[in-house]
């Protein structure tokens, strides 16, 4: 209806398939069209048109998770692209792989600062914050707060100023 020939409609098809397998982040509907969107591959409409036919076709699916629906590469849909994957061409496909590893590294990097709570049994709160580098803690800090609410600020605290936190408690340590 939106594409031009049945040589690009496929290739755009192939090109959902191919985001939805090569990334590891669950787009959902707006996410998914937001990005094609930024990179220019295929216009709102299309996008919509391919992905209501890929779930159609049982290609992909929409899975809950986490209150919202994300899509999910079926069988299927695997064996197609693995098929059909050299007709996207290498330009796009070395652009995605680019963009896909700034991800990577962006999640790693999220990943590596980390705050965790829990209630202890007298009603005061047990922070912990870790900061992880290739899997080997450099800095791990408990700290018993008298609320769930400050157990949370300083989580948030801890995520937004590490850099800070972290070369401040060195230094007053080593000094």
């Amino acid at each position: 209806m939106f594409s031009d020939n049945s040589e690009e409609l496929a290739q755009n098809k192939l090109l959902l398939l191919y985001i939805l397998k090569e990334t590891n982040y669950n787009f959902t509907k707006n996410q998914l069209t937001e990005f094609i969107l930024e990179k220019n591959y295929m216009n709102f409409f299309s996008i919509q048109q391919y992905l209501s036919e890929l779930i159609d076709s049982d290609f992909i699916e929409l899975v809950d998770n986490d209150n919202e629906q994300h899509y999910n590469l079926l069988e299927k849909g695997n064996i197609a692209l693995d098929y059909f994957v050299s007709k996207i061409p290498e330009k796009i496909k070395k652009d995605l792989e680019a963009e896909f590893q700034s991800q990577k590294i962006k999640q790693k990097k999220e990943t590596q600062v980390l705050s965790e709570h829990y209630k202890r049994d007298d009603g005061q709160y047990v922070v912990n914050l870790k900061l992880v580098e290739n899997g080997d803690t450099l800095f791990s800090l408990y700290l018993n707060v008298a609320s769930e609410k400050q157990a949370e600020m300083i989580g948030h605290s801890w995520k937004e100023k590490t850099d800070f936190i972290y070369s401040e408690t060195i230094k007053l340590l080593i000094e």
